[in-house]
This record gives structure tokens, C-alpha cells and sequence, in this order.
């Protein structure tokens, strides 16, 4: 895990990081349908795609990798990783699992299937231990399509963003999803948010002219 320390006193940033972190302290989110229909013809599974592609697209942008250490320090991480939620049919509970990100579509899908096969049936919250600190959550929730969703993270020093999917839909040939993006408005403003929302819907939508093995 490599990172990069954030000067506050010569950062760009740091008159607007100051008044969203302490005078008027804001996170926000925006919740959109994306267009799967890519995944959807090609096969693909599901969850691990979107866990793929949101990575990717988070670690191309400085403003979904800026946290705090636990020591206090602001940093910008070099890399992303996911932790992501299973669902235990059994007690109606769910897990955490977080796995390594690889650039590479196939060995990225081959690690996430390792890691739920191995900690998939573990009924604890964290069921992989030893969750880096440059991981970001991803939640699923595909029982129920949504237009709006909010979370309430009571400290306003976290600032990773968080993401949350819904349940799909099929009209027209077409396949949609609702997903949520939520921030901290101290390192993300919404210029940085629909740039975000807008290159994921584009590598999703290219995955139709991409040779799946």
C-alpha cells in the first residue's frame, strides 16, 4: 500500500477542505440508473463486474482515494480496493469480504470468487480479516429498485466514498440499475462526482466491444 502525504498549507484544496470538514461539515450523495445492458449481453456475472469497474474507475481519480490515517494523516492512496457485502440466506444477516484489486478483469474475478468461496459462509461482519486501510465498501441490495438513497455516517472525518446497488431492471431489451454514490464534500465536489458517474457508465458500455474470454 503506497500513498501520497497531502501538504494542507500549499494544497489547492484546502480552503474548501476546511469548510466542509469543520465550518460547515457536508457529505452528499447522488443516486442514478446506470446502463448494464453491456453486462447483461455478455454474459457477465453480476457483482464482481461492478465491483471491477468501480474500482478501476475510483482509482482514476484523486478525490475517491484522499483519507485519513488513523494517525491523523490526510493522504491520497496510490491504489483502491473493494470491500464488498454477501448475504447469508440462513440468518438474514450480512458479511464483509475485501479483496485485492488486479487490473486485469479475469484474475480480479478469480480472486473475488476465491475470497467469497473461502469467507463467503463466515456469519461475522468482517468475515476476511485484516481489511486494508486504502478499501473503500460497496453494498448490494438487490431485493428492491431505488431512486434515492442516503446514508448517515455520523463522523464527518471519513471521507472515502461509499457505494450502494440496487436491484435491477429489463425494459425494452434495456437493463438498468440503480446506483449511489455517496461522499464528503470536503474532497469531492459534484464537478468530481458526475465525472465519476459518467467514465463508470462508459467502461460499462464498452464492455460490448470488448472479447471476453
Amino acid at each position: 500500500m503506497e500513498y501520497r502525504v497531502i501538504d494542507r498549507n500549499t494544497w489547492k484544496r484546502k480552503e474548501y477542505f476546511e469548510h466542509y470538514l469543520k465550518e460547515v461539515p457536508c457529505t452528499y450523495s447522488i443516486t442514478t440508473k446506470l446502463d448494464i445492458t453491456a453486462i447483461k449481453k455478455q454474459r457477465l456475472k453480476l457483482y464482481p463486474t461492478m465491483l471491477y469497474y468501480i474500482t478501476k474507475t475510483v482509482n482514476r481519480y484523486e478525490q475517491f482515494r484522499t483519507a485519513f490515517r488513523t494517525d491523523g494523516t490526510l493522504v491520497i492512496y496510490n491504489e483502491m480496493l473493494p470491500c464488498y457485502t454477501v448475504f447469508h440466506q440462513d440468518t438474514k444477516t450480512f458479511s464483509n469480504i475485501w479483496t485485492d484489486f488486479s487490473d486485469d478483469y479475469d484474475a480480479f474475478c478469480k480472486q473475488y470468487n476465491e475470497d467469497v468461496l473461502q469467507f463467503g459462509t463466515r456469519e461475522t461482519m468482517m468475515a476476511k480479516p485484516n481489511m486494508p486501510e486504502n478499501a473503500f465498501t460497496v453494498s448490494m441490495i438487490p431485493w428492491i429498485s431505488f431512486d434515492g438513497f442516503n446514508l448517515n455516517v455520523k463522523s464527518f472525518d471519513y471521507l472515502i466514498p461509499i457505494f450502494t446497488i440496487g436491484k435491477y431492471k429489463k425494459e425494452n431489451e434495456q437493463y438498468s440499475i440503480p446506483f449511489s454514490v455517496q461522499v464528503h464534500h470536503a474532497v469531492c465536489d459534484g464537478y468530481h462526482a458526475s465525472c465519476f458517474i459518467n467514465d463508470l457508465q462508459e467502461a460499462i458500455s464498452a464492455i460490448l466491444h470488448i472479447e471476453i474470454k
